[in-house]
């Protein structure tokens, strides 16, 4: 049961906003004035009533307790997930000023309650009416699996090829050839349902447009896309860990089957990457027995945010199975022993030189990672010329931003709770240089989210 002597932060709070505009509304609303019958129960629930441009009040209820991240319900008609009311309500109790005591909830939320436990009930001991009686033909799915690893190989031959016409004609068509070349070879590769090849694809015709060396990116990342590509044709004989990295990087789906991994995790940092067609909720969390740092995925379709949301600073007890592959741990979410809580627990810090080291080991797995997770202890935000870098503190070596870190508003909040004084930073450690993600100052204080 969610303890609610315990409250959330307004920074835990905000980061359940889908986007800008919602975090912006949701703060205006997280004063008392526009709301009424406002309360919260031992069972991890918030509702209340908020005042809106129509003659009824909007009813608003969030499940704080549920195992994924907090649940919403409100009759107002926005399709964001969640919506300015919830985030109000959610900020209004973070408060603790007494705006939402402790009660009994209302016959409206007191039937959404007693539905989510009951449908969690029938899910915890498998009693769900629409779960199917029968299991998939394990026959038709190997013949289903062949069919698209053919298809996938047919791609991969193409690909290369198209490569070998691109160095045999020099890099220099391709800036002529503009972005149609590329995305005509991503169609086929999209046809050969190989969608990772394809995404590689298309981010090579963005190359030729990004300034001065452009030639020498397009050849690295070619290089990149020639190794997965004869990776895929020689996985028969990759180590199992490399070839389901392979596998997974072309595109090919897997399922978490590897042994459960249960701790108490903290939860570092989340945020979301878009496209026209999907967004992507990236959700880092720390073990604190295990000492792992791990990646939880989740996806919405475009516009639309994903429903798992883990704010930062909170830990669950939990079990996550394990992704295949080598380098970057991915899992999926488990079993919940207890519902989520905040917590004052930082992961353990290493210096800038150590981070580099650590992400030149994982490139050995992995050879198309882009980043590795990593916290920094005791550094410094400085600036470097007309760019940012974090330079440690107790020794002479520093990482520099990524030129995304450097646009985020997220850099002066990095620098305002610095002073000039040490800070441990959370974040991933790339090619490209390190992105902050989420910050905490020397001293005690809550953690700061970057992004």
């Amino acid at each position: 049961m969610t303890q609610q002597g315990v409250r959330w932060t307004a920074d835990q709070v905000l980061a359940l906003a889908p986007d800008t505009t919602s975090r912006k509304a949701g703060s205006k609303l997280g004063a008392a004035g526009p709301w009424s019958e406002a309360g919260s129960s031992e069972e991890g629930t918030v509702w209340g009533l908020c005042k809106g441009s129509g003659s009824k009040p909007y009813q608003t209820i969030v499940d704080i307790a549920d195992a994924s991240g907090p649940a919403y319900k409100c009759s107002c008609p926005s399709r964001k997930f969640p919506c300015k009311h919830a985030l109000g309500l959610l900020l209004l109790w973070a408060g603790g000023d007494g705006a939402v005591p402790s009660g009994q909830a209302p016959e409206w939320a007191g039937q959404w309650i007693a539905g989510r436990r009951k449908r969690a009930e029938e899910k915890g001991s498998g009693e769900s009416p629409a779960s199917p009686s029968g299991s998939a033909d394990p026959e038709a799915a190997r013949r289903r699996a062949e069919r698209r690893a053919e298809r996938v190989t047919a791609g991969a031959v193409e690909l290369e090829q198209r490569l070998a016409d691109l160095l045999r004609g020099g890099l220099a068509t391709a800036e002529q050839s503009g972005y149609g070349l590329w995305e005509e070879t991503a169609a086929r590769m999209v046809d050969a349902q190989a969608q990772g090849l394809a995404a590689r694809v298309r981010e090579l015709g963005a190359i030729p447009s990004t300034g001065p060396g452009w030639p020498v990116r397009l050849l690295e990342e070619c290089a990149l896309l020639h190794l997965l590509g004869q990776g895929w044709l020689r996985r028969e004989r990759l180590p199992d860990g490399l070839a389901a990295t392979v596998r997974s990087r072309i595109g090919l789906p897997a399922s978490a089957e590897g042994p459960p991994v249960r701790d108490r995790w903290l939860v570092l940092a989340q945020y979301d990457t878009t496209d026209p067609r999907l967004t992507t909720r990236r959700i880092w969390l720390h073990g604190a027995d295990s000492h792992r740092t791990v990646l939880l995925l989740s996806y919405g379709a475009a516009g639309r945010a994903p429903e798992l949301a883990l704010p930062v600073g909170l830990t669950l007890d939990a079990e996550m199975p394990v992704y295949p592959g080598a380098g970057q741990l991915r899992v999926a979410l488990g079993e919940q022993f207890a519902p989520s809580t905040p917590t004052d627990t930082r992961p353990p810090g290493m210096t800038t030189s150590q981070a580099a080291a650590r992400y030149g080991d994982a490139l050995r797995d992995d050879p198309w990672l882009e980043s590795v997770p990593v916290t920094l202890d005791r550094v410094v935000p400085t600036p470097d010329g007309g760019s940012w870098q974090l330079a440690d503190a107790d020794e002479d070596a520093a990482l520099p931003l990524t030129p995304v870190a450097r646009s985020r508003p997220g850099l002066w909040r990095l620098v305002a709770l610095s002073g000039g004084a040490p800070v441990r930073v959370f974040g991933e450690c790339g090619h490209q240089g390190f992105t902050p993600l989420t910050a905490w100052p020397a001293g005690p204080g809550d953690a700061v989210t970057l992004c």
